[in-house]
């Protein structure tokens, strides 16, 4: 079945209204190769030249977010790669549960999907635990080691009647006071991002796209979605002789922000590169197709990757499944300069 003419009409009259910053790269940047930002950051979104600077040099501690130093603590190998497999049984296990039926995801979103993935993945475990997946932790740093501290504090391990995540086992198995410390801020970094970028990739999805073509698979109406909005919208590189090896109009204490964000509409790369178009996929490999790189570059990919594509898409089945669509009423949405790229606000019913 084609989309009707009622549902086009509804994904052509939503305005997304972009925070004026990334207005402006959209309006003054978007097609171009090498730009200066500020006067120690240049911007980058030519094909070419991002592929050459991010092979140029692996990513530091600094630049790789979820892994980086926590107070100056280095966070090992061993420790990433615990993190990674704890966190990955917790997503294989939440994607075995079925649907359900008594499932409401109407209201206000990314926040009710959010809510919604915590509890399939994490489960309901304690306050130490739930806290440090809300989402209003991202307003300052200083919320979210009070909610590290208040959480190292509590002595002892919770009951058996709630089964702990892989992830929370970890930070219970800490032995000092320091260790449980480290292990909870790190429960923050892993956990929560999960739960951000699901929610962000489908409310945006729902926000392009929704009601769906019954024909549209749920893989390409997320690859449509990312490159329109991706998530992580920007990649820092800190300022580096390779850089400056590359191109000489890069000087050596020049930071660089390459640019998803723009090359993602580049019209030098995509027909009509401003229309949610899911079709456009049919056919194209994500990982090779030039200038896309909503989970980074092909040499250091998002650690996430393989659990925000299922997890998406099986918020995306009960999207469909329920019939949920954006509110008539809301007209215009907006994306804030705040994190990751997401539509605010956005007011979801049943159709």
């Amino acid at each position: 079945m084609s989309l009707s003419s009622t549902g086009r009409s509804a994904r052509s009259t939503r305005a997304t209204l972009f925070a004026p910053r990334l207005g402006e790269l959209l309006h003054r940047h978007r097609g171009a190769d090498l730009f200066r930002l500020e006067p120690d950051t240049v911007g980058v979104a030519g094909v070419e030249l991002m592929d050459t600077l991010l092979s140029a040099r692996p990513a530091n501690a600094e630049e790789r977010p979820t892994f980086k130093p926590v107070q100056g603590r280095l966070v090992t190998r061993t420790d990433a790669a615990g993190l990674m497999q704890a966190v990955s049984a917790d997503v294989r296990a939440a994607l075995k549960k079925p649907l359900g039926s008594a499932v409401d995801l109407s209201g206000r979103w990314p926040h009710v999907p959010h809510v919604y993935l915590r509890d399939l993945v994490f489960g309901e475990e304690s306050l130490r635990f739930r806290i440090l997946v809300d989402r209003r932790l991202e307003l300052t740093p200083k919320l979210t080691w009070a909610a590290v501290a208040a959480g190292t504090a509590m002595l002892g391990k919770p009951g058996t009647e709630v089964p702990l995540s892989n992830l929370a086992a970890r930070v219970l198995d800490a032995k000092t006071y320091d260790d449980r410390r480290y292990a909870m801020y790190l429960y923050r970094r892993v956990a929560a991002p999960v739960c951000f970028t699901v929610a962000a990739l489908v409310t945006n999805a729902l926000w392009l796209g929704a009601p769906f073509d019954d024909g549209e698979s749920n893989r390409d109406i997320l690859l449509e979605a990312l490159r329109l909005l991706p998530p992580s919208w920007n990649i820092l590189r800190q300022a580096s002789p390779e850089f400056t090896a590359v191109d000489s109009r890069i000087g050596p204490q020049d930071d660089i922000l390459i640019l998803p964000l723009l090359s993602h509409r580049d019209p030098r790369l995509w027909e009509d590169p401003n229309t949610f178009r899911p079709e456009r996929w049919v056919g194209l490999d994500p990982d090779t197709q030039p200038g896309y790189l909503p989970f980074g570059h092909a040499d250091e990919r998002c650690w996430g990757r393989h659990m925000v594509m299922p997890l998406a898409e099986r918020l995306l089945d009960l999207v469909r499944r329920d019939g949920l669509v954006v509110s008539p009423g809301q007209a215009a949405g907006r994306v804030e300069l705040d994190g990751l790229l997401e539509v605010s606000g956005v007011r979801v019913v049943r159709s």
